[in-house]
């Protein structure tokens, strides 16, 4: 809580807790909503970059019911900006086919979101081999001024409100890390 981007102005560099930083989790989806609108079944962020009123990052898993396995995605929203969507694994869409290279439900998967300076770099792996990544480039989006604090989230954050009362989503977190660096004058 209270970091901020090594390209945020030195004022800024010297107030925070922390520069840049990592979180890397390893998990498991136990359950996702099955029911309700269908852009909005199966999809659960499980980790994201929070800043005072954006999400630099989000990171989604989504499986559709019928799909044997999930994807994964990120969206990137500038400060006071649109989403900027990048599939990591299989698609986002409402209507995507079982992704090949998809993620069951109840497999442990790795996922890392590193950030530094105006680039995010998204990991995701899985039994110690990389599966994909994806790096943004922030340059513009507006973080990098005084006074706008970032904070990690990490859980079950059900993007699912037009599901029956009796649908949930569940995952296992396995480990959870977080990491920053300190402001070197």
């Amino acid at each position: 809580n209270n970091w901020v981007y090594s390209s945020a102005p030195e004022k800024a560099l010297k107030a925070a807790g922390g520069v840049d930083g990592k979180l890397r989790a390893t998990l498991a989806i136990n359950r996702v909503t099955e029911t309700g609108d269908a852009n909005q079944v199966g999809r659960v962020i499980v980790g994201q970059i929070h800043a005072a009123s954006d999400e630099p990052i989000r990171l989604y898993y989504r499986k559709l019911p019928g799909n044997k396995r999930g994807s994964i995605y990120a969206a990137h929203e500038g400060s006071g900006g649109d989403d900027v969507f990048f599939d990591l694994i299989g698609s986002r869409a409402h209507d995507a086919t079982d992704p090949s290279d998809g993620i069951a439900m109840r497999e442990k998967f790795t996922y890392e979101i590193e950030a530094r300076g105006n680039l995010l770099h998204v990991s995701i792996s899985q039994d110690d081999a990389l599966l994909a990544e994806q790096t943004i480039d922030m340059s513009g989006s507006g973080y990098d001024i005084y006074a706008d604090y970032m904070y990690f989230k990490a859980g079950v954050y059900n993007q699912n409100d037009t599901g029956e009362d009796d649908d949930f989503a569940q995952a296992t977190f396995y480990e959870l890390e977080a990491s920053h660096n300190k402001y070197a004058q």
